[in-house]
């Protein structure tokens, strides 16, 4: 997981829905959520004077913030929360240039105080130089050698790229042609001023495939003038429905008649996929007004536009920011619009986070981006509860994209698809977006719903964890909250999944407050899809750990372990314990006598009466009883639990307590690299070895990488006096934490000086985490 996410740019475009109408009657509110008074609340402040407040303040704040001086805030937007604390997400611009990667959101209280900033780089601009070695015609060249047959759409424009934490002045152009199924594409290519070197590309226009489906009859609300009616809806921002006859440019024709009846449920008739667009832009309007108090998908009261019979064959669908539009196409031999509800949901909710968070649209982020919308897709569906569409947590289950019946994917087990991330790895981000989306789509099943085999709404689910960790619902509702909290208020461009769950913990200590259930689900959920560890359990138990044991064979021991919390009684169990010991089940005390000499992994486990448990794992050396030496371990602060390097010397920022690499034993660990720039880190602690001893090193090792192939990039470099015991690599990257055991008896009597070097190369991030680490003797 690298410490700088690397941005790309952010997500402008998206997909399809599909829905059928006969009658134009009105569209019902639903009643709004009781879980939202948030959300609701924030709606009764203006949001202009907010908008206004924000600006006013952005001098004050560049300032306190430490920004340079050539550094200014644009306002973007602000969330207040029903407590009158606010959210206010900035731009930013260095020397009046656009900062990629440079957008913040400063956390207020009620009284105005700033409380934090969620940033979404931490590069500092000082000194950025803003002449252009290479000029513009040059990365006008670049860019549209990126996307064959591509056409200037925006001119090259100065920029300062600062997304992988790197800041430096950049060319971002905008390049314009067509995908192979005939998808507009409008890609940002942005391009290093000084080398010409491609910095980043994404494309502009985000879309989905299928072949269409008719939701039955629905009611739409519509404009009469004069002796016409009009697809367009008055109540909802004026967002209206055009006829775009099977062309690719412009805005086409609204839809218009003399009669208040549109279509008659069959392809062939154009009203019949007009209705299907205008009722879900109608459903995703209400969903956000009546669930978050959002108006429209800007939350500026402005409705959007939907344009259907886009191009001829046109398999797809899109959103674009550009128009602020959907826009549909009739599917294969024009016979299967693309207009199922989930999937215009999906595609608008792009619009709602381009307009908040503006995830990027590639890595991580893109993953992210694309979960929301299949969540906030799935949640239309839900909120319209159409009987033709059953509401369901599959995507696009009734376009039928595969032709055997199946659905686009699945949120209760993500890989079912065949392509999609079912938890996170390291290499996550490496996937196309719709798949790694998975991870998200995941939790937030989890969330909503909860682990294991159940049926909502006559389907079946059956949602796996990892380390089979049981997950509790809080329902759908909640859930929703708490995404959409987390996506306004704490997500930025650059957001990761470490960074996600972070985002989502705040959003739900802010909804339900700290140490509520809904928090630990929050948790749990995230660690039973690998992002993170098990939350430390209100009410639940918590065994403390006794630190690393060492014994001589023959020698009796006694050994109590202490856990607290939990419903009384307790009971103790233990893994891994050296032969000849055991525990008291009801005591926790460990005795006996060792009868073999090794090192083992010991896991002891304290279970209440309600069948909470807690764990702490630790390690036990048994040694020659015949040796004069004394067995103890020779390492200080060797987990790091102090929260500082001493006696360990250490580079700045490597004993870390992060969530975005999760410890092995307690909070804190050394985390070395991890930068994704050239960079390098130490740690290092020197002890003495007692003459007559037996010495083994052990720690346990965590490689993260970035990087692909069997190619050695980013190294780690283990010495003692000197002399390499191992060096690791990107390549040895692995899930979790992998024990390494070293004997350094042969330096009995000596002095040494035990060292990890972390080198990395100036791309792609590699991460060495180190944590429990011991230089035992016996």
């Amino acid at each position: 997981m690298s410490r700088y996410t690397q941005a790309r740019k952010a997500a402008v475009v998206m997909a399809a829905t599909t829905a059928l109408l006969v009658t134009g009657i009105p569209v019902i509110a639903q009643a709004a959520t009781p879980d939202a008074p948030s959300a609701v609340a924030a709606q009764q402040a203006s949001r202009a004077q907010l908008i206004a407040s924000a600006t006013q303040q952005t001098s004050t704040l560049a300032q306190v913030l430490g920004l340079g001086s050539e550094e200014k805030l644009v306002t973007k937007d602000v969330v207040q929360d029903a407590n009158g604390a606010r959210h206010l997400r900035y731009e930013r611009t260095y020397a009046g240039l656009p900062v990629l990667g440079g957008d913040l959101i400063v956390h207020q209280d009620a009284t105005g105080a700033t409380q934090g900033v969620t940033k979404a780089s931490e590069a500092v601009l000082t000194g950025v130089n803003t002449t252009p070695a290479l000029a513009a015609p040059k990365a006008q060249e670049t860019a549209l050698a990126a996307e064959a047959g591509s056409a200037l759409d925006t001119a090259p424009r100065l920029v300062v790229w600062a997304a992988d934490g790197t800041p430096k002045l950049a060319w971002e152009t905008v390049v314009s042609g067509k995908e192979s199924d005939g998808t507009p594409s409008r890609l940002h290519v942005v391009t290093d001023a000084k080398t010409g070197a491609v910095l980043s590309q994404a494309e502009g226009i985000k879309t989905g495939t299928g072949q269409g489906v008719f939701v039955g009859n629905v009611p739409l609300t519509t404009t009469q003038s004069g002796s016409n009616y009009q697809l367009k809806d008055g109540t909802r921002g004026g967002q209206y429905t055009t006829n775009m006859n099977n062309g690719t440019t412009g805005n086409g024709t609204l839809f218009s008649k003399t009669s208040d009846t549109w279509g008659n449920g069959q392809a062939s008739n154009k009203e019949s996929a007009a209705v299907d667009a205008q009722y879900g832009a109608a459903a995703t309007w209400d969903f956000y007004k009546n669930t978050f108090g959002r108006s429209g998908i800007r939350n500026d009261g402005v409705g959007a536009f939907s344009r259907v019979h886009y191009d001829s064959g046109y398999v797809n669908a899109f959103w674009d920011d550009t128009c602020f539009c959907m826009t549909y196409g009739d599917g294969s031999g024009n016979t299967h619009p693309l207009t199922e509800l989930d999937v215009a949901g999906h595609e608008m909710s792009h619009g709602v986070t381009s307009a908040t968070a503006n995830l990027n649209y590639s890595g991580e982020s893109g993953g992210l981006n694309e979960a929301t919308s299949d969540i906030f897709g799935n949640a239309v569906e839900f909120y319209a509860n159409l009987p033709a569409d059953n509401p369901d947590y599959l995507v696009g289950e009734l376009i039928d994209i595969n032709g055997n019946g199946t659905p686009l994917r699945y949120m209760d087990k993500p890989s079912k698809d065949g392509g999609s991330a079912d938890s996170w790895y390291s290499g996550v981000g490496n996937l196309d977006v719709h798949y790694s989306s998975g991870v998200a789509n995941h939790f937030f099943y989890l969330l909503a719903e909860g682990s294991g085999a159940k049926v909502i709404n006559g389907v079946s689910y059956n949602s796996p964890t990892v380390n089979n960790i049981t997950v509790t619902g809080i329902t759908r509702d909640k859930a929703l909250q708490i995404w959409y909290k987390a996506l306004t208020s704490y997500m930025t461009s650059t957001t990761n999944y470490a960074a996600a769950r972070t985002a989502t913990e705040k959003a739900a200590t802010d909804l339900y407050g700290a140490g509520s259930p809904e928090l630990l689900a929050v948790g749990t959920a995230w660690a039973a899809v690998n992002v993170g560890t098990l939350p430390n359990n209100p009410g639940g138990v918590t065994v403390t750990s006794p630190g690393n044991q060492s014994t001589k064979v023959g020698t009796a021991v006694s050994l109590s372990i202490k856990a607290s919390g939990g419903t009384a009684p307790l009971t103790y169990s233990a893994t891994g314990l050296p032969a000849g010991l055991s525990i008291n089940a009801s005591s926790g005390l460990i005795t006996g006598t060792p009868t073999t000499i090794g090192t083992s992994t010991v896991t002891v486990t304290a279970k209440d009466a309600a069948n909470k448990t807690g764990t702490a794992s630790f390690t036990w050396t048994v040694s020659d009883s015949s040796s004069t030496c004394t067995p103890a371990q020779l390492l200080g602060n060797a987990g790091f639990e102090t929260g500082t390097a001493a006696p360990w010397t250490a580079s700045s920022g490597v004993v870390d307590n992060s969530a975005s690499q999760a410890a092995h034993g307690g909070s804190w660990k050394s985390w070395l690299n991890g930068y994704g720039s050239a960079h390098s880190d130490n740690l290092s602690q020197t002890v003495t070895i007692p003459a007559g001893c037996k010495a083994s090193l052990s720690f346990y090792l965590h490689i993260d990488t970035a990087e692909s192939g069997s190619t050695v990039y980013d190294k780690l470099v283990v010495t003692v006096n000197g002399t390499a015991l191992k060096t690791y690599s990107n390549v040895d990257a692995a899930a979790g934490y992998q024990l390494r055991t070293f004997d350094l008896s042969s330096y009995a009597g000596q002095t040494v000086t035990l060292k990890f070097a972390g080198t990395e190369d100036a791309s792609l991030q590699t991460s060495f985490v180190i944590d429990d680490t011991s230089i035992a003797t016996s």
